[in-house]
């Protein structure tokens, strides 16, 4: 099983599943149960029967109780014996984990969307599992700004990440190279900011340029159903805006943002635009309604500001900037993000929900309640223990373990990549809570995240096959106890990919790439 269980023992001599088996649970249980069922009717071709709880059958029965139990809000105990399958937990989250593990245990055949072949009985083996997820924050990115993703692609991604018991999905919905998100009061952000012109080729800086308009957005029904889609699987979707850098797109769309006269287009290069918003009174109140739209499609206790990346050089060079420095109270332009933080973070706060940040803002000091995301490669550890101080919540995803734009391999033939490299087993390797963390301070970590972004993925496939097999080893970094050996994984993550190859995901071999996936040719084994 993929993430590892706390505890796993055998117990006996297992139960029988078979066409008219039953799925008994009571009320809380009742989503993860009707879940499964479709699920292990889509694969068998069976007649799944649902029940209320406590229900028996002579084709076999799971049966799936919540309620105050003694484990963490996420836990679950699974017992399989001769009766069934029993999965007990303190949630309806930790509910639906416990079928995820089930469906783990079944034949890999048996996450099929349609039966491969006449499914008769399967049988599943005696065990008894207690498990419990170590961090809170099990999160996946997906950048959808730089390249744009359809729909049924972050449907499957949800599914995915509920598979591995992951629970976040942050989707990076803007920045300079495009906005994705329908905001009513500001048609323009998808009529002009979703499209850019052309894309880079080869590497950033190679000066070459594909021609090819690209672009898209999801309107706010596609939003909320997303967003539905994942809570049915325990996925709170975190929005990302990122402001007040990143923002040529929305510059673009409306110039008065911006702090330039020259009309821009929507940015066609990689890398880190210089044209920010002007923070002036327009752009802040901008701001704040698109975040009072975004807020109003995603429920979730959390919106990500990015913050990352801002240069200050208009700013600087601008003449309205000392006059509303002078008018807020600011010694300069360096301390305008700072400013422009707090204001967002109590539009955030006026609606109940924790603003979060990349570690950048913690460099002008972040506004108090923010969770901050660690990942500057040699300043992660740093700005985890600086922000723990400030009594800042942490999550984990420092480039060198968690950028999955990143090559497997220094290897021409690993796909086109922004830098070599990530492989599997060091990916397995990292540990959330940085060596010499202070004690008293590691309650703060609250998780770990993996990154993708798209500047050089630009297909679904290419998404997929970036991801797996290394978010499977994330998967089990943010879950699992202390003490993973790769030893230990790579013999079940070889097996977990018959999984993916029933789940139809385009993952990367562990021994490197197919011919079919790689750059350059190589002549197949034989």
């Amino acid at each position: 099983m993929i993430p590892r269980p706390v505890t796993s023992r055998n117990v006996g001599p297992g139960t029988t599943l078979a066409d008219g088996m039953v799925i008994a649970a009571d009320g809380p249980g009742q989503g993860a149960a009707a879940l499964l069922a479709t699920e292990l009717e889509a694969a068998t071709g069976w007649r799944v029967h649902r029940a209320g709880p406590g229900a028996q059958s002579p084709h076999g029965a799971v049966r799936l109780q919540v309620g105050p139990e003694p484990m963490a809000d996420e836990g679950y105990r699974l017992r399989v014996t001769e009766s069934g399958v029993d999965i007990v937990a303190a949630s309806a989250a930790g509910a639906f984990y416990g079928t995820r593990t089930l469906r783990q245990l079944l034949p890999p055949a048996l996450l099929r969307s349609a039966p491969a072949r006449p499914v008769g009985t399967v049988h599943v083996e005696g065990l008894e599992i207690d498990d419990a997820p170590r961090f809170q924050w099990r999160g996946l990115a997906l950048d959808v700004a730089r390249h744009f993703f359809p729909k049924d692609f972050i449907l499957k991604l949800i599914d995915l990440a509920g598979l591995h018991k992951l629970n976040v999905l942050h989707l990076h919905l803007t920045d300079d190279q495009g906005w994705r998100a329908q905001i009513d009061r500001y048609p323009r952000l998808t009529q002009v900011g979703a499209w850019r012109r052309q894309s880079p080729l080869g590497h950033q800086g190679d000066g070459r340029f594909d021609g090819v308009p690209h672009g898209g957005f999801y309107t706010k029904d596609d939003l909320s159903e997303i967003v539905a889609y994942a809570a049915r699987r325990f996925v709170t979707v975190v929005p990302e805006i990122d402001m007040p850098g990143h923002m040529q797109a929305a510059v673009a769309s409306y110039p008065e943002l911006g702090n330039i006269t020259r009309q821009l287009e929507v940015f066609t290069d990689w890398g880190i635009s210089e044209h920010v918003l002007n923070l002036e009174e327009p752009a802040v109140r901008f701001c704040a309604e698109v975040l009072e739209e975004i807020m109003d499609i995603f429920p979730g206790p959390y919106v990500h500001i990015g913050g990352d990346e801002c240069p200050t050089t208009e700013w600087e060079a601008s003449p309205r900037s000392p006059r509303l420095c002078q008018m807020l109270g600011l010694s300069g332009a360096h301390q305008l993000q700072s400013w422009f933080t707090a204001q967002m973070s109590k539009v955030v706060a006026a609606r109940g929900k924790r603003l979060i940040g990349w570690d950048e803002v913690l460099d002008a000091g972040a506004p108090p309640g923010s969770v901050i995301m660690a990942w500057r490669q040699h300043h992660a550890a740093q700005a985890a223990v600086q922000g723990a101080r400030a009594g800042h919540d942490i999550v984990m995803a420092p480039e060198p373990w968690t950028y999955f734009d990143w090559a497997y391999a220094d290897d021409p033939k690993e796909p086109l990549a922004i830098r070599p490299s990530i492989s599997v087993e060091h990916a397995y390797s990292f540990e959330p809570v940085p060596a010499g963390f202070p004690e008293e301070l590691q309650h703060r970590v609250i998780g770990a995240q993996c990154q993708l972004w798209t500047e050089y993925v630009t297909t679904a496939r290419h998404a997929e096959y970036m991801y797996f097999p290394r978010v499977c080893a994330l998967a089990e970094v943010a879950w699992s106890p202390r003490g993973r050996r790769w030893e230990e994984f790579e013999p079940r993550l070889r097996r977990h990919t018959a999984r993916l190859d029933a789940l139809g995901v385009n993952y990367r071999p562990l021994d490197g790439p197919t011919p079919g996936q790689a750059r350059t040719w190589s002549e197949p084994e034989r």
